[in-house]
């Protein structure tokens, strides 16, 4: 029906003026609506595709970021339990230190029995326990040398006229006690077996006894009792084996010497390789002073009922470095603390200190990665612990001595080379991660403003346009009404 209607050239002309307008104006008022200038394929296909590749990769290099982030979180969290395990191992070091400079070790005084000690038979003190491997004997006096029996050539009856080797001793003398038992002569055959019964006889007969040996002549006494051998001339006792002036117990030689004094044994307690940097010895104003070098008890046996040093079978106790001992327990719960430590520095299913590898992709395809581990030397996954680190669990005896606790010491400084090395690792990561995420960062933003350029509209440019089509939509009005005034006209000659 619109086909019937019949419109003047002018009217049709400004009325085609004033649908481009409208036309325009909707344009522009979408574009002022989208902030867009390109809203589909149909108004600008090549911005419109190129600016929709840009935002799909700006999107993919969001979704990494996230990754990197979760990343740099992971290697924070190992820096903080690497941080604390450094202080940990610090605090460990300072504990075994406290222990080498503590000298608080125990000691006791004992006075020397020299009275009960006496010079009758050997007596010892003995030491055990503490840092000992075994018991440790010292000398509380000493025995004479050893006596050389009694020489004869034979165990029979020896005839001295016929004997060259023993004429020289005719006229010599054997006494016991003082007492004259046997005179050397050439006229009597068979002296040695005469010496023996005259032995035998003394003091009515079984008192002494002699026994002949190949070796020599070994003289006792029944009831055990001391007695002095004495003969006339050294070649006396040099030929017979009984040793000149000798005083014995039954035989056997007596002590001779002294009870040792209390500066001799201490020299003595000190000189012995077997109780070096175990057991220390000093004269404590007449006292013998017995310092326990270690953390455990110290067992001295050789102690009297009244507490004093007599070679009996008492013994008393010298405790233990208390300080020591502690600290050892305390470096223990260190210890403990290192690895629960190492157990807690994970973030989000991930623990670098265990070993974990953390991987992470820096580009949309997939072909810029980093893998970040622990690893040892020799680049095997390596779990920081007490155990990797070589720190193992104390026992107190470990700091009876500044050699081990030295020994240690020297574990924990290559323990924390070691977790050193591995932060200086993490921290290069960290770096590296930290500096691809600032990229990938700016990327995204490059893209983004690219894509925007591509499609966005100028809005200042678009809001002048809309009033310059208002603008031109009011004077096509005015034209298509003039337009119209003058189709119009005709009607003047039907008035």
């Amino acid at each position: 029906m619109g086909n019937d209607v019949v419109l003047s050239a002018g009217v049709r002309q400004n009325l085609l003026a004033l649908q481009n307008t409208a036309k325009l104006m909707s344009t522009t008022q979408n574009r002022l609506a989208t902030g867009k200038k390109v809203n589909s394929a149909l108004d600008n296909p090549v911005n419109f595709f190129t600016s929709a590749g840009l935002q799909s990769r700006a999107r993919d290099l969001s979704a990494l970021l996230d990754a990197m982030s979760n990343g740099v979180k992971t290697l924070e969290a190992a820096d903080n339990g690497i941080t604390a395990i450094t202080r940990t191992i610090e605090s460990m070091q300072s504990t075994l230190l406290q222990a080498r400079q503590d000298k608080s070790f125990k000691s006791t005084s004992y006075t020397v029995d020299a009275t009960t000690i006496g010079t009758t038979s050997l007596k010892n003190l003995t030491v055990s326990g503490g840092a000992l491997a075994a018991p440790v004997n010292v000398a509380l006096n000493q025995l004479a040398a050893a006596a050389t029996p009694a020489t004869v050539t034979s165990t029979g009856a020896v005839d001295y006229t016929t004997n060259p080797d023993l004429s020289a001793l005719n006229g010599q003398t054997v006494s016991i006690n003082g007492t004259v038992v046997y005179t050397f002569t050439n006229a009597v055959a068979g002296q040695a077996a005469a010496l023996k019964a005259a032995i035998d006889g003394i003091g009515g007969g079984g008192v002494y006894t002699a026994t002949l040996a190949a070796t020599g002549i070994n003289i006792s006494r029944a009831d055990g009792t001391n007695f002095t051998v004495t003969t006339s001339n050294a070649a006396v006792a040099t030929s017979i084996g009984i040793p000149n002036n000798t005083t014995t117990t039954n035989g056997v030689p007596a002590v001779t010497a002294a009870t040792f004094t209390v500066d001799q044994l201490v020299a003595s307690i000190n000189s012995n390789t077997s109780l070096t940097d175990k057991v220390r010895a000093s004269n404590d104003a007449g006292k013998l002073r017995i310092e326990n070098l270690s953390t455990t008890d110290l067992t001295v046996t050789g102690i009297g009922v009244d507490g004093e040093i007599d070679g009996t079978g008492g013994t008393g106790t010298i405790g233990g470095n208390q300080v020591r001992r502690n600290l050892a327990t305390q470096f223990d719960q260190l210890r403990d603390q290192l690895d629960k430590l190492s157990d807690d520095a994970s973030f989000n299913g991930i623990n670098l200190l265990h070993g974990d590898k953390l991987k992470l992709v820096f580009n949309e395809n997939s072909t810029s990665t980093i893998e970040i581990q622990s690893r040892d030397q020799n680049g095997n996954a390596f779990a920081i612990n007490s155990t990797n680190l070589g720190i193992s669990y104390l026992i107190a005896s470990d700091l009876d001595n500044d050699t081990n606790i030295d020994t240690f010491l020297g574990g924990l400084t290559t323990a924390l080379a070691t977790i050193r090395s591995q932060a200086s690792n993490f921290g290069s990561n960290l770096s590296i991660v930290q500096n691809r995420q600032d990229f990938t960062k700016a990327m995204i933003n490059t893209l983004q403003t690219g894509a925007d350029t591509l499609v966005l509209a100028d809005t200042n440019e678009e809001g002048a346009n809309m009033l310059a089509l208002q603008t031109r939509q009011q004077l096509s009005s005015t034209a298509l009404s003039l337009a119209s005034q003058a189709d119009q006209a005709v009607l003047r000659l039907f008035g």
